[in-house]
């Protein structure tokens, strides 16, 4: 479906609720809800939505692994990675 297609207004939503969700789960593509004449919302399948807040998740992961390395909050793998062994092994000890 072209993006002019995927245009609707709100008054055309409320007349096609159900038709509108099942066509937005079945091909993927999101809708703009329009209300007087300006977009006001999106309208996309719940998979989608999820695929699109883990992606997020991961930039902003990838961000802040930029951030540290610009801020020079590195150490080199095999200090982490004793680091990491040290702590696995004091947790391991706990009761």
């Amino acid at each position: 479906m072209k993006m002019s297609q995927a245009i609707k207004p709100i008054s055309y939503m409320k007349a096609h609720a159900a038709e509108i969700v099942r066509e937005v789960a079945t091909t993927h593509q999101a809708i703009v809800i329009t209300q007087n004449g300006e977009a006001k919302a999106v309208l996309q399948s719940l998979s989608d939505y999820e695929d699109i807040q883990e992606s997020l998740a991961l930039l902003k992961i990838i961000a802040l692994g930029k951030a540290s390395v610009a801020h020079g909050k590195t150490k080199p793998f095999r200090k982490a990675f004793r680091d990491i062994r040290k702590q696995a092994r004091s947790n391991q000890q706990e009761p």
